[in-house]
């Protein structure tokens, strides 16, 4: 997992492996549609990530598994894709019985754990390496100490846990002891950061072409902040060359930079992203040294607009408001990327490869599959 394809050529050439480029658009529309069928099962929905959503099934009693089997059925046929269920009294408990519901055949894709006599087969056979919220680090003090169970995890004192793992592992202890400790979040709390992050499909070695991909990035990160009705307080940019190849020059920059008042305005961001680039870039303008080959945005200090702190005098920013509202109109109706800043330029040689991509199957017409007669 996460290594690089070109370290890998052999391996793939010799058993035949499939690769494919990342199709975050596709990945994102099929979450969605899961999501969807889920909300007709249960109304109390938690989603964790892309991949992981927590289903709230308290109201079904002895028939939690029948309908966690009913759920996994309904995503096959309405979604296409395979799914696994865990059940248990609280999350880290459900996590675990999805993860012996994948790797163990028996379970046929669901594993209840709220049957005590399944819980104990479980825990007894789970590595704590696979337990949500062990690192390595933890693990490694955990093994210390003889611990190497989920089930002698469970077993283990909380004054010895929130020793060795502060309150977090005396916490975990206590969710494996299906005490429940982490809570339900019907609705999504706001969102603390924010990244756009991407690698150059070719390396950037010059300023005027790594400020067009911050740009971008920068663009983008503005409108995600007006979609969740956000305002950014700080401004952080990275780039970096390739650490994978450790014979050419290597370089890492990051710099953040203020924003007053908060803002979600694109020109706004992509002023403060062209700033923070100036001050952390390394190299000959005219293109030789370094070449970059990754670079994103990150935002902290997120706000709701509404509780942006006020200024004693604030700037008239009526006419770039208008400006943001018209490029977000033009590009909700014509497609993403109608209309854009010139300094994202028109070449675009940092643009991400995706040379293996699989078609975007549910969002691109021209990409559905055609049936010939």
């Amino acid at each position: 997992m996460g290594a690089p394809v070109f370290k890998m050529r052999e391996l793939i050439q010799r058993h035949g492996v499939k690769a494919l480029s990342s199709n975050y658009t596709l990945y994102g529309d099929l979450s969605r549609r899961c999501v969807e069928v889920l909300h007709s099962f249960s109304p109390r929905l938690d989603v964790y990530s892309i991949d992981e959503t927590f289903v709230d099934l308290s109201g079904f009693g002895e028939r939690m598994e029948a309908q966690a089997a009913a759920m996994r059925a309904a995503v096959r046929v309405e979604v296409g894709i395979p799914t696994c269920v865990g059940i248990g009294p609280t999350k880290t408990l459900a996590k675990l019985a999805n993860f012996a519901a994948k790797k163990n055949p028996i379970f046929s894709g669901v594993c209840n754990l709220m049957k005590p006599e399944v819980r104990d087969y479980v825990m007894q056979r789970m590595p704590i390496g696979e337990i949500w919220g062990v690192g390595s680090a933890t693990e490694g003090k955990l093994l210390a100490q003889g611990v190497r169970t989920a089930a002698q995890l469970r077993d283990f004192p909380s004054p010895l846990a929130r020793k060795i793992g502060t309150v977090v592992l005396e916490r975990l202890v206590a969710e494996l002891q299906g005490i429940a400790c982490v809570d339900f979040e019907d609705v999504p709390p706001q969102r603390k950061g924010m990244a756009v992050t991407r690698s150059a499909g070719t390396p950037m070695a010059s300023f005027d072409v790594l400020a067009q991909a911050l740009s971008a990035h920068a663009t983008r990160a503005a409108e995600k902040l007006r979609q969740h009705g956000l305002v950014a307080g700080t401004v952080n940019v990275f780039f970096h060359t390739n650490p994978h190849k450790p014979e050419r020059p290597q370089h890492s920059a990051s710099r953040s930079v203020r924003l007053s008042p908060m803002s979600n305005h694109t020109f706004d961001l992509v002023d403060a992203a062209i700033a923070a680039a100036k001050r952390g870039w390394k190299g000959d303008p005219s293109g030789n040294g370094y070449g970059y080959t990754k670079a994103g945005i990150i935002l902290d200090d997120l706000l709701a607009e509404q509780d942006r702190p006020a200024m004693l005098f604030p700037p008239d920013r009526s006419r770039d408001a208008r400006l943001t509202d018209a490029l977000d109109a033009i590009n909700d109706r014509f497609g993403k990327k109608t209309m854009l800043t010139g300094r994202e330029g028109f070449e675009k040689s940092w643009t991400t490869r995706a040379d293996y991509r699989s078609p975007r199957y549910t969002t691109r017409l021209s990409e559905l599959p055609v049936l010939q007669l």
